[in-house]
């Protein structure tokens, strides 16, 4: 697992101007940053310890690392651009005397305290899409199993009282009926339950989106469903 350091404005700055050059030399980097020497002679040996800069003839460039970080940077207003999170929502189906059930989660930590939904969890990166589905899916259940993708779905959760977008995600839809193993009935911040979708019909605490995300994985529209649904201060 990486992490990425937070970076001082100034060197948001020299990262600006090397963006768009192969190199520059110390001077074109303290007029971009507006600092006095001293000052941009610290934000540069910073971003050479970070290594997203390194010293070449004549001046300093990019290395790869920067080149990326950099990449994410909004070049107008000097910011790292925020964007969505990319997960995996988990449908296990199975049989039981004519009925289907769908494993689901019961979310006991904040945010969304005791709102049941299908299990979800982030892609990691580097990884795959069935891989992350997988991995969620034992680390959460106990179960092994076997998963086909099945859509996209963006959701945005808009917060009620402050209209402010306070999450956005995009979860890629994958669904299992074949697995194996003993399931886990609780987790740390949350527990597991077979339950049918009459059931949930009538579940008063269940994500806004459950019915629609679970309907479209199991029926496999292999479209990309966009919406945004609004939280208050009781239930986010």
């Amino acid at each position: 697992m990486s992490f990425e350091a937070k970076i001082h404005e100034a060197q948001t700055k020299i990262l600006r101007e090397l963006l768009f050059l192969p190199a520059a030399n110390f001077a074109t980097l303290q007029k971009a940053s507006g600092l006095e020497s001293d000052h941009i002679k610290f934000h540069i040996k910073r971003l050479v310890e970070l290594g997203y800069v390194q010293k070449v003839d004549g001046g300093y460039c990019l290395s790869i690392k920067g080149k990326e970080y950099a990449n994410k940077l909004d070049t107008d207003a000097g910011v790292i651009e925020r964007q969505p999170k990319v997960a995996v929502m988990l449908v296990i189906e199975r049989e039981r005397n004519g009925e289907k059930q769908y494993l689901l989660q019961q979310r006991l930590k904040h945010p969304y305290y005791g709102f049941w939904g299908a299990p979800t969890g982030k892609v990691r990166w580097a990884e795959s899409i069935v891989d992350a589905a997988s991995r969620e899916l034992t680390e959460e259940t106990g179960l092994r199993g076997e998963f086909v993708h099945r859509g996209v779905y963006h959701e945005c959760v808009r917060h009620a009282q402050t209209g402010e977008i306070i999450e956005d995600k995009i979860f890629h839809l994958m669904f299992c009926k074949v697995f194996s193993g003993k399931l886990a009935v609780q987790f740390e911040g949350g527990r597991n339950a077979w339950r049918t979708l009459d059931e949930m019909r009538d579940e008063p605490k269940k994500y806004k989106s459950f019915l629609r995300e679970i309907t479209a994985c199991i029926n496999g529209c292999g479209e990309l469903t966009e919406i945004i649904y609004e939280y208050g201060n009781a239930e986010f």
